[in-house]
């Protein structure tokens, strides 16, 4: 298949499910919503060494949670990263994210989304839990198109890396191409995929 019959496919994947993950997240009851990715799966925590940085995110509107798991990292002591952004051409990095209980550390950067502000250190994740828009039983991943994480993850092969994502996000196949890196493993609210 072709590069170009690839990213057309990739791009009706994301269209679709970007608009279904966002009404799914938006129709889950409160009460439910507060209880998702609490904290990561015990066969997960075995993987995390003591002394890891823990990569995570800041959720946007219909991706998975994941500041329950900054919360519960940092009462563990792990230093807590948020990917940085200037623009498209420049790399992705992360900066350090030291107050996951009022993110008064943050500021709006890149695409609007919220980041560490432009004095935090630095840091490299040993560990990254990333969002996706869909994901594959064995450990494809599909982002939003951007080719940040796998440009950040081709320089950090090294690092253990699980998506986040609903359980409607799952997909029977992707289209793959050689830039894209597959994760460690997928954690939903009903199963952990993985390790592969």
């Amino acid at each position: 298949m072709s590069e170009p019959d690839i990213a057309a496919q990739k791009k009706e994947i994301r269209n679709r499910l970007r608009k279904a993950r966002v009404e799914y997240a938006a129709g889950l009851p409160p009460e439910i919503s507060s209880l998702v990715f609490h904290r990561p799966p015990a066969a997960v925590l075995e993987l995390i060494p003591d002394d890891a940085v823990i990569g995570l995110y800041r959720a946007d509107p219909g991706e998975a949670p994941a500041n329950s798991y900054a919360k519960f990292f940092f009462e563990r002591g792990h230093t807590i990263a948020l990917p940085w952004l200037v623009d498209l051409q420049t790399p992705m990095i992360f900066r350090q994210h030291t107050d996951p209980y009022a993110e008064s550390d943050l500021a709006k950067g890149y695409f609007d989304l919220m980041q560490g502000s432009d004095e935090a250190p630095e840091v490299v994740p040993d560990v990254l839990f990333m969002p996706l828009v869909a994901f594959t039983a064995d450990g494809h991943r599909l982002g939003q198109g951007g080719g940040f994480y796998d440009k950040w993850l081709g320089a950090h092969p090294q690092t253990i890396r699980f998506g986040l994502a609903w359980d409607m996000q799952e997909v029977p196949e992707l289209p793959n191409e050689w830039h894209d890196m597959p994760l460690t493993g997928v954690i939903t609210p009903t199963r952990l995929l993985g390790p592969f």
